[in-house]
């Protein structure tokens, strides 16, 4: 069992991941893992909300999973214990790159270069999304810091993190993503639906494409997930919305106490401290997004009967 001190280095099972600690290699990771992501975007099959772009957490890392390139496969893969980008095919081949302080367009050339060797060519959008101010990859060469601990402290929290959502998503009989890690938006998430479509959305999100944003919600959903923090929001929380969000949504009683609903971000925010700290970090996070499902699928009147699982 880990030990739990909160805060210092023993507590390696929901380590602190306090933002300013860490800023300098948040935004390296964010352009690796868009560099990466955007190579299974560009080869794998478009699935419905773009979720053929995601990443998926391993007990290492984060990985692209199986990737079709012609009749070969390949996988690429964050790891984040012994430090390095692995990239695997199904011929038995293995690379590996080093997971150092570096710029972005040095990390860009190398992981292009190295898969050139191995037979594999890819030509990616190289404009990094959802970020202001984007610099294309081969472009970006100022020095970018990566600390190895917080690095890993990130992806031990998303161990945890998608392992109690995936229980959550378990109750749920009707469509719903896979627990998944989306490289734009650099948060891990999970999205129930209700079946029925949702009006056009209207566009308008911040370093999006009004056409991506359409394709992700032409259902209705509740959506949850993890996020590290930034620009207003200060520190990693969990959060829930709805959309549309229904009438009375925002006022609906959510657990635990610590949780309330952002108006700027127009959703439910659980800091990560108070899941953190709680003697049932599972069940304190459970709660939430039990709750804030619940505030969705009462007031959009879903069909919860037909939806749910009663029992395992």
């Amino acid at each position: 069992m880990a030990e739990r001190d909160h805060g210092t280095l023993t507590d390696t099972t929901w380590p602190s991941l306090p933002l300013t600690e860490w800023q300098d290699t948040y935004a390296t990771l964010h352009m690796w893992t868009q560099i990466i992501g955007k190579i299974r975007l560009v080869l794998a099959a478009k699935l419905n909300h773009w979720w053929h772009s995601t990443l998926y957490v391993t007990p290492r890392g984060l990985t692209t999973s199986s990737i079709p390139y012609g009749t070969r496969t390949f996988e690429i893969s964050f790891d984040f214990l012994e430090h390095h980008l692995q990239i695997q095919t199904n011929d038995g081949i293995t690379r590996r790159i080093a997971l150092v302080s570096r710029s972005v367009a040095d990390f860009y050339h190398n992981v292009m270069n190295v898969l050139g060797e191995i037979g594999i060519y890819v030509r990616i959008w190289t404009m990094p999304q959802e970020v202001a101010q984007p610099i294309p990859f081969e472009q970006d060469d100022k020095y970018r810091t990566y600390d190895a601990e917080y690095a890993q402290r990130l992806w031990r929290i998303l161990v945890q993190v998608d392992r109690v959502m995936t229980e959550f998503r378990s109750r749920f009989l009707g469509k719903s993503s896979p627990v998944h890690f989306f490289w734009g938006s650099f948060d891990l998430a999970m999205t129930r639906f209700s079946g029925r479509r949702a009006p056009e959305h209207p566009g308008g999100v911040p370093n999006m494409a009004d056409w991506v944003t359409r394709e992700a919600y032409s259902h209705e959903v509740s959506s949850c997930g993890f996020w590290p923090g930034g620009g207003t929001v200060e520190e990693p929380v969990f959060y829930s919305y709805a959309y549309p969000e229904p009438e009375g949504f925002r006022v609906y009683p959510v657990h635990p106490k610590e949780a309330f609903y952002d108006l700027q971000m127009q959703e439910f925010i659980l800091p990560y401290e108070a899941v953190r700290r709680a003697d049932n970090p599972d069940a304190v996070l459970l709660a939430f997004l039990q709750s804030t499902y619940d505030a969705a699928a009462n007031l959009g009147n879903w069909d919860r009967a037909a939806l749910e699982r009663t029992s395992i």
